[in-house]
């Protein structure tokens, strides 16, 4: 088809889930409840590691850029879903498509790359921990967490750039956000290539971080397996093991979705993914790493004590 042909499409129609209009105040409502807690539970971790002292440790500087990711990763697409929802409208500017895509795209490669960051945070606790503080000094760590960002940004900036530079012949996305699977698939040319360089990208973000972590993780449980006590291997232990269950639960979606160059996945079983690694893992962070988590308890413990004590002597 010569491309001027091609209608310029100047907005989007995001149709997930609408074939089921039955459904739609069900999801509003379910999505409503799972955004609340979502806020609410990553700000009440960033506010509880920041008030209470012995929580200013690099691994709790980490987790708290990871609650601080999943409030901005979930509020990307989780607002206009619910504005989807309750509206005969479902539609979005081409200009915000794109915009949401490439706050999506750069958030979660951010979060691989944090999750590699705590991943050598715990590698250094566990492996060498009389140089911890050395290692681990507030320079490292602030470029740790800087880093993630910088890398992935950049990654989905390139991306978006070679995806809005396509020609659309369709305006209907069948998803609930601007995804990369649902666009490509409106395309009027074939996107092969451009498949073939998001595949890297997204590749190179979590398999290259993925990678960090299965190295590093096997020196730890190596030293682990080296401690005499039991008690002494339990401890060690608990402080990794809230961080492998985020890690399989994000890792296992992402690439369920998004490591498939061929096009093998429904964009049926992509809406379903996503919804689990959008919506709902941001919501489980807070729990995974808390509910686990002896020094968060103790932190939240002594934080009410104090407020009670304060409102007691008034």
């Amino acid at each position: 088809m010569d491309e001027k042909n091609f209608t310029q499409v100047t907005y989007f129609i995001l149709s997930g889930f609408s074939n089921h209009p039955e459904l739609q105040v069900s999801l509003f409502l379910i999505f409503l409840l799972i955004y609340l807690f979502t806020v609410l539970g990553n700000l009440g971790l960033i506010m509880l590691i920041r008030m209470d002292s012995k929580l200013h440790t690099p691994m709790y500087f980490f987790l708290s850029n990871l609650a601080f990711i999943d409030i901005f990763y979930t509020s990307t697409i989780t607002p206009k879903a619910l504005l989807s929802f309750q509206s005969h409208q479902k539609t979005i500017s081409f200009e915000g498509c794109f915009v949401q895509m490439c706050f999506f795209v750069g958030l979660a490669g951010s979060e691989c790359f944090l999750l590699g960051s705590m991943a050598y945070d715990r590698y250094v606790a566990i492996c060498n921990p009389l140089l911890y503080s050395v290692i681990m000094s507030q320079t490292v760590c602030n470029w740790l967490a800087v880093m993630p960002y910088v890398i992935a940004f950049t990654n989905a900036v390139i991306s978006i750039y070679v995806i809005s530079s396509l020609p659309y012949c369709g305006s209907n996305i069948n998803h609930f956000f601007c995804d990369t699977t649902a666009l490509l698939a409106l395309s009027c040319v074939d996107t092969f290539n451009t498949e073939i360089m998001i595949f890297v990208l997204a590749g190179f973000s979590i398999v290259f971080t993925l990678f960090i972590i299965v190295v590093t993780y096997t020196a730890i449980i190596s030293a682990i397996l080296r401690i005499p006590s039991a008690a002494g291997r339990k401890k060690a232990f608990s402080t990794c093991a809230s961080h492998l269950t985020g890690v399989t639960i994000f890792y296992g979606t992402l690439i369920f979705t998004y490591l498939q160059p061929d096009n093998s996945l429904s964009l049926t079983q992509a809406q379903v993914a996503s919804v689990f690694y959008t919506i709902v893992i941001p919501m489980l962070n807070p729990l995974i790493y808390s509910l686990r988590n002896k020094d968060v308890k103790d932190a939240l413990l002594r934080v009410i004590l104090r407020h009670f004590t304060a409102i007691k002597n008034l």
